[in-house]
């Protein structure tokens, strides 16, 4: 299943290492996958990658181009690996956190949210991310209470309100959603 392509928020090219030749060329992947050419980009990402494996911008990216392209495996590897490479970098864990929502994987989406935190108390999308996880997760509580006990008024009063706070459609159960405002920024190193 492909990640919506709303989750190409923006990502600032923050991360451009060395010269101006390695940032130029990071940059025109950059533009290509903005525009949409997902193929050409991670063609000219791989490229790139060939001469310079550590690139962290260039592999954020890549890791970008496959969550895109539905290449979900693809997405959460080239994640991990920039999150044992550059552990301080806390888009990674958040683009990860992104995926495993996704995939009803909550419990490892919320480790993913802390490490991101860990990494930089500052940055707020994880934090609003991780609040959004947990309304999430309140909403599959109180549907579970809802299921085992139809009377519990106050079970359902905080799950309609949980609901309208995710924009689900009152009366249906809660599906899972990806977390809001995944990617947006860039590594920085």
């Amino acid at each position: 299943m492909a990640l919506p392509r709303f989750f190409a928020a923006v990502v600032a090219c923050a991360l451009l290492a060395g010269t101006p030749v390695l940032a130029d060329e990071v940059q025109e992947i950059d533009q290509q996958y903005r525009a949409g050419e997902l193929a050409a980009a991670l063609d000219r990402a791989d490229r790139f990658l060939a001469d310079h494996p550590q690139d962290a911008q260039a592999r954020f990216l890549k890791g970008l181009i496959f969550a895109d392209q539905g290449k979900v495996d693809d997405a959460v590897a080239v994640f991990s690996g920039l999150t044992e490479d550059y552990p301080e970098l806390p888009e990674p864990y958040n683009n990860l956190a992104v995926i495993y929502a996704s995939q009803n994987k909550y419990e490892a989406a919320r480790h993913a949210l802390d490490m991101a935190i860990r990494a930089h108390p500052g940055y707020a999308t994880a934090h609003e991310n991780l609040g959004d996880l947990y309304a999430k997760m309140a909403s599959i509580a109180y549907e579970k209470a809802q299921a085992l006990d139809s009377t519990n008024t106050t079970a359902q009063t905080k799950l309609t309100l949980i609901r309208n706070m995710l924009g689900e459609q009152p009366g249906k159960p809660a599906t899972a959603k990806p977390l809001p405002d995944a990617r947006q920024s860039a590594p920085a190193r």
